[in-house]
């Protein structure tokens, strides 16, 4: 089975199925190249991939160790190179839930595992990813 249908709708848009489950989304170009901003350009894609691999990855060891990431979330940037036209860089702000508290040993664990997913693993050697963390007091 394959992994994904993508249909060209016109004007910079594509859809985007998943085969297994039928969900889908539309894409647009990015507004810096002919888009509108009316979705998710590919490059933006990639850079949300990024850091939802990171957290599910966090989320597995989080689990293995007996405690819970849920309610994190992550401010996602990406910047762009112009030659050749690429991602240049992605930040990550992961913003740990307040209503939990973490030890010193989970969070080194969690902040290890956060450049250690099968995206960051695919990722060009000279596309920066930058992950910094705010822990709740």
């Amino acid at each position: 089975m394959n992994t994904a249908t993508i249909e060209y709708l016109g004007g910079f848009h594509t859809r985007c199925t998943h085969d297994r489950s039928g969900q889908s989304f539309e894409t647009d170009a990015p507004v810096d190249n002919r888009g509108k901003g009316e979705g998710f350009s590919p490059t933006d894609l990639f850079a949300t991939s990024l850091a939802s691999c990171i957290l599910t990855i966090m989320a597995m060891r989080a689990e293995d160790g007996g405690f819970s990431i849920e309610g994190t979330k992550v401010d996602v940037k990406k910047t762009m190179d112009s030659d050749p036209r690429r991602i240049a860089e992605v930040k990550m702000t992961f913003h740990m839930p307040t209503d939990k508290t973490y030890t010193p040993a989970q969070k080194k664990v969690l902040e290890k595992v956060a450049h250690h997913c099968p995206v960051s693993y695919s990722l060009h050697p000279e596309t920066k990813e930058v992950a910094k963390f705010i822990w709740p007091h």
